[in-house]
């Protein structure tokens, strides 16, 4: 790969321990959203690149990160990938560090549980040393924000504010033209033991860069979605169905059922007497009988008979049978009364 190309660095070595018992055996970039998975929607987030073909991809992997090789083999043979293993949660400035012998040039670093639409094209001209997104949300407390003077350029990150004076939440995607530069303040932000949690937040290392001088500027986003809890993971669910992922028309086909728009049924599922929608997703290899699902997701080779279930995840591979409610199920699971 030439050293100029863009080096796209994507940390994923997180337990994903809000969404168990679903990452107790995948990880939750494998998790179906819609039509594919969580890792796709990312990805799509490159789509208007310049140069995506040229671009390298530095997955930060840990816990059964190995699924995600695979993964990627199988569905997106053509994209260079390369992938660095991090054994020790110690944060995203640690996870970014281990992946410098593959950094050099422009970077772009974006978080895996993040989808947002932006249009990258821009990077090719961008005069900035640094670009943030940001998004205006009502209570920024959960979140990192950026703190912007009257000259435009962001003065200060913080890590979940105490107040809600400032509202621009970071969404957890940023461009660096010169990644040796944020390789220098990791180093920096580690001898000075910055540190949050027993972790090393990029925002810290950003701050060491902003002291130095660094002109960062902030890019704003309309549409920003989460895929770490149930809860979030079902919302993006909703959302990608209701903006062009569903496959509705396509999916009528299905033996005394009524499918009510908008739902993605994989080509490959079988739905029989059933009443499915809106707002499914069913996976491939599944088969649905006697059923009424709404605002879920039901992944791959998973069987429901007898089921009334809403706002419900279940996993691969699980049989569910005469339930009534929320479910939340974990892969190779049997729920039978």
């Amino acid at each position: 790969m030439p050293h100029s190309s863009l080096k796209i660095v994507i940390p994923m070595a997180g337990y994903g321990t809000r969404l168990r018992p679903h990452t107790w055996s995948k990880p939750k970039q494998l998790i179906r959203m819609a039509d594919k998975m969580v890792i796709d929607h990312v990805l799509d987030t490159f789509t208007t690149l310049p140069d995506l073909a040229h671009s390298e991809l530095i997955f930060i992997i840990g816990y059964l990160g190995n699924q995600i090789s695979e993964y990627m083999g199988r569905a997106h043979p053509d994209l260079f990938v390369r992938y660095v293993e991090q054994a020790e949660m110690r944060g995203q400035s640690h996870a970014i560090s281990l992946a410098r012998e593959y950094l050099s040039g422009p970077l772009l670093v974006i978080y895996a549980d993040t989808l947002i639409k932006t249009n990258l094209s821009f990077l090719a001209d961008e005069t900035a040393t640094a670009v943030a997104w940001v998004k205006a949300v009502p209570d920024p407390r959960r979140f990192g924000i950026a703190n912007v003077g009257s000259d435009g350029w962001v003065t200060h990150l913080v890590e979940k504010p105490q107040d809600l004076d400032n509202n621009l939440a970071v969404v957890g995607c940023y461009y660096f033209p010169d990644s040796s530069q944020l390789l220098s303040a990791i180093d920096e932000q580690m001898q000075r033991n910055i540190i949050l949690n027993g972790e090393f937040f990029l925002a810290d290392a950003i701050n060491v860069m902003l002291e130095h001088g660094l002109k960062m500027r902030v890019e704003h986003v309309d549409t920003w979605l989460d895929a770490g809890t149930p809860d979030d993971v079902l919302a993006t669910n909703r959302y990608l169905l209701e903006h062009g992922h569903d496959n509705t028309l396509q999916a009528g086909g299905h033996k005394n059922s009524v499918i009510l728009r908008p739902v993605f049924i994989h080509p490959n599922a079988e739905v029989e007497n059933s009443v499915i929608g809106p707002h499914v997703s069913i996976g491939a290899n599944c088969n649905i009988q006697s059923s009424i699902i709404r605002d879920s997701i039901i992944e791959d080779g998973s069987k429901v008979d007898n089921v009334v279930m809403e706002h419900s995840l279940v996993g691969r591979e699980v049989h569910v049978h005469h339930q009534a409610g929320v479910i939340n199920a974990g892969d190779q699971t049997e729920l039978v009364l």
